[in-house]
């Protein structure tokens, strides 16, 4: 579907503004919240709003509601998308206004990452410590890398995407993905994480594994990475990602073995000590997947499993 005139001269009379031109070359650095693009442009909420939510209605703008906060990027999909890239292409970068922007950029990205910091550095002893129980995560991650080597991968959802590493793992291979957590603490990590490593393509958000709030037959490949066992309801997460699944799209989930480790549940939250093979098989079937293998990897003390499977 192309544009029409009508969509192109509504871009442009929402482009044609000092103020919306420079909040459009923001975006070239990532998302922002309303709050952080006030802080650095020096304007009004009430005026930058209205901005926003004009560059919104010509598509050439997209926002993501998060808890209380809005996020705010460009396009990615569809020719609205093509157009506000071409449009950014005659944006002048060596424009001294601009570039004073891009130092309050800075500024805010550095005010994240201390945030991001503090939370991680808080919680890290608590992950590495589960992490020593069981296999090595390079060995899970050359494993994925691996099973999904024969994959066109268009679109990618990471459910529960925590520090944001299976983004990164697969940025090379996928073309759009996103990563969702109900954490805001662990999204400001992950979002930290893929500025880190510039990784623009990719993007994360607050999101429900119940209610992904994505179209039927969406992606290509979704991965639940140690991400099962804090499930109250793991069929019904599994269920919701069938559905957004495309046709011979693939489902990979990494979780525990059963296993008999009560502090788990007690000290880090989690509901299921873990999960039979034939279990998660039964669930991918009543969700309308084929099991096409699990992969049991042996760790010091806990066991894991890797089940791929595709949409019938």
């Amino acid at each position: 579907m192309s544009l029409t005139l009508n969509n192109i001269l509504i871009a442009l009379k929402a482009a044609g503004e000092e103020t919306r031109i420079r909040i459009l070359a923001l975006f070239n650095s990532g998302e922002f919240t309303v709050t952080e693009i006030v802080t650095i442009l020096r304007q009004s909420q009430p005026r930058i709003s209205r901005h926003l939510r004009l560059l919104c209605e010509a598509g050439l703008l997209e926002r993501h509601r998060e808890g209380t906060w809005i996020f705010y990027r460009l396009s990615e999909i569809g020719p609205r998308a093509d157009f506000v890239k071409s449009l950014m292409n005659f944006i002048p970068t060596n424009d001294q206004i601009l570039q004073h922007d891009q130092k309050q950029i800075e500024q805010v990205k550095m005010e994240r990452k201390m945030i991001a910091a503090h939370f991680f550095q808080k919680n890290a002893k608590n992950w590495d410590k589960i992490r020593s129980l069981y296999v090595p995560e390079k060995e899970v991650e050359e494993y994925l890398l691996e099973v999904t080597s024969d994959m066109v991968i268009e679109d990618f959802l990471d459910v529960g995407t925590g520090t944001g590493r299976m983004l990164e793992l697969f940025a090379q291979r996928t073309k759009h993905g996103t990563g969702i957590d109900l954490s805001r603490e662990m999204l400001a990590v992950a979002r930290s994480h893929l500025e880190n490593n510039k990784i623009r393509h990719l993007q994360v958000r607050q999101g429900d594994m119940y209610d992904l709030a994505l179209k039927d037959e969406t992606m290509d490949l979704v991965l639940f990475h140690q991400v099962l066992h804090f499930a109250d309801n793991p069929l019904a997460a599994i269920k919701e990602t069938s559905r957004i699944l495309k046709k011979k799209g693939r489902v990979v989930i990494v979780d525990f073995l059963p296993h008999e480790m009560e502090k788990l549940r007690e000290k880090y939250a989690h509901r299921r000590l873990g999960f039979s093979k034939e279990e998660v098989t039964d669930w991918c079937e009543m969700a309308g997947l084929e099991t096409l293998s699990i992969k049991i990897m042996q760790g010091s003390e806990l066991d894991i499993a890797i089940w791929v499977a595709t949409k019938k």
